[in-house]
């Protein structure tokens, strides 16, 4: 069964962001949001004997304040990571339970690693009855508004992406008809039926816990995030959003992506005086953190470029005298 394909409406507003902020849609209030940080990290081997991969640092930020940036900037402030049992207490010291930015981050071990999907076994009691979305803590988002949208219109079903690469026998591979419509995914193709890789972040409805229980694990003994959407492909609920030309999507997961992905933060951030994975920043422009609340979070900070922009942002948001 084919699924429909999640286009782009035509009335945004310039804005942007901001009118998306505006635009609250109810699910908002209750999607929860998962950063699965787990496994070995053995394509970072050294790097991974002294921090976890998701601890690296890119460019001037630990790896993991991306992917919590995005959840952050699309609405959602309920939020758990998984990680290991060796981990999970180097990320409660970076991020704590996240109060200071207006958000709740809990945690949550994943002993051995077993597959994108068994993050929802793992977060069952922390999904409840809602909505999640997951991201994967060495994936980079930026530019566009699409992944906020994305979350601000979802009501049911699940709804993945469509990034264009050039290697796609690398990563699950959407397949389309010649209307747009996805019709097939399969998780790196020797024959890949299209160069659409899909990136890791995935929103769900709660049929996914469901779904994730009634899963098989795969050849390799892993639960497959590619099966959970191939459940939803085949009941007719799978929506796909191709990303623009635009858009980047980093995965950091080796050495040299890991390189990659330093260097582009840093040429952006550079040129346009704007930081790519901030949470506090999107953490004040969602309304979790009020301005008085950045402020202060800034004056603690020692002195450094980090917090002299956040000094910036509190400035430039201060009403005139």
């Amino acid at each position: 069964m084919s699924s429909t394909i999640f286009m782009e409406s035509s009335n945004v507003c310039p804005a942007g962001f901001h009118c998306i902020l505006a635009r609250i849609i109810y699910c908002l209030a209750f999607m929860k949001g998962i950063i699965l940080a787990g496994g070995a990290g053995s394509r970072l081997f050294p790097l991974t004997l002294v921090a976890s991969k998701q601890l690296q640092p890119v460019y001037d930020k630990p790896m993991v304040y991306y992917p919590l940036t995005t959840l952050v900037a699309g609405g959602i402030r309920e939020i758990c990571l998984i990680s290991t049992p060796v981990d999970l207490p180097r990320f409660r010291q970076l991020l704590g339970d996240g109060s200071p930015w207006g958000l709740d981050i809990q945690y949550l071990e994943q002993p051995r690693p077993g597959g994108i999907a068994q993050a929802f076994l793992i977060a069952q009691s922390f999904v409840g009855q809602d909505p999640v979305t997951l991201i994967l803590g060495d994936n980079i988002f930026y530019g566009g508004d699409a992944v906020p949208r994305a979350f601000a219109e979802f009501k049911s079903g699940a709804t993945i992406f469509g990034y264009h690469v050039n290697d796609p026998e690398r990563y699950g591979i959407v397949e389309f008809d010649p209307l747009g419509r996805a019709i097939s995914i399969e998780e790196k193709p020797k024959q890949p039926k299209s160069s659409y890789a899909v990136p890791g972040l995935y929103i769900y409805d709660n049929n996914v816990l469901e779904i994730a229980r009634n899963l098989k694990p795969s050849a390799r003994g892993e639960l497959e995030v590619t099966d959970v959407n191939r459940q939803y492909l085949r009941r007719g609920q799978l929506r796909v959003l191709r990303l623009s030309r635009g858009f980047a999507w980093l995965d950091a997961g080796t050495s040299s992506s890991l390189h990659e992905a330093s260097a582009y933060v840093q040429i952006i951030e550079k040129r346009a005086g704007l930081k790519i994975g901030c949470p506090e920043e999107a953490a004040f422009r969602r309304g979790f953190l009020p301005l008085a609340g950045l402020d202060a979070l800034a004056a603690k900070m020692p002195d450094c470029e980090y917090r002299d922009y956040l000094v910036g942002v509190v400035a430039e948001a201060r009403p005139p005298a």
